[in-house]
């Protein structure tokens, strides 16, 4: 059991046929196409991620599936201009760095929460968001304490959150967070 797969667990009871779902941070793909399994031929995928490295990886793990998402290199903060207000059913983000990527290019706390306020104002009444707080290393702890620190902050009249911690692991281990829309 880790992050990862609490993060797939939820999406699997959660994400339905003809879902619009958003992986805001594309990385290798894995959840893009858990996304596109999950949503089915009637759904929508849109996946982001501002390194070229990271959508070619994408696209080729979506053509090794037969899985098709829309896949952009620009920033997940931009969401906002490919979708309509409370349109997504669930947008999942992966904070930190690319798996084996340039560990100096990682995401940063002021563009985080801007995508993840953009990403409220996508979600439709009955959405989630499922985020992975990967942090530590190079990356540091200044994006995990910002994102927190912010998740306190969201209205309990409109959202839901639940932020989990591991109590027995060493080191830095990602922090899995959910968001309900209310």
């Amino acid at each position: 059991m880790n992050t990862l797969s609490i993060v797939h667990d939820f999406l699997r009871r959660t994400v339905r046929p003809g879902s619009l779902c958003i992986d805001a941070t594309a990385g290798r793909g894995r959840d893009t196409a858990l996304l596109c399994e999950l949503a089915g031929e009637g759904g929508r995928v849109l996946a982001f991620d501002v390194q070229e490295d990271a959508v070619r990886q994408t696209n080729e793990l979506l053509a090794r599936e037969g899985k098709h998402a829309e896949v952009h290199l620009d920033s997940h903060a931009h969401m906002e201009s490919y979708a309509a207000p409370e349109s997504v059913d669930c947008i999942v983000f992966n904070f930190g760095r690319l798996p084996g990527g340039d560990p100096h290019i990682f995401t940063q706390a002021d563009s985080s929460i801007e995508a993840v306020n953009a990403g409220l104002r996508l979600l439709k009444p009955g959405g989630v968001m499922a985020l992975a707080i990967y942090y530590g290393g190079e990356n540091g702890y200044g994006e995990r304490d910002a994102l927190l620190a912010h998740l306190k902050t969201l209205d309990d009249r409109k959202y839901s959150v639940l932020v989990c911690d591991w109590a027995n692991r060493r080191n830095d281990p990602p922090i899995p967070a959910f968001i309900f829309k209310d």
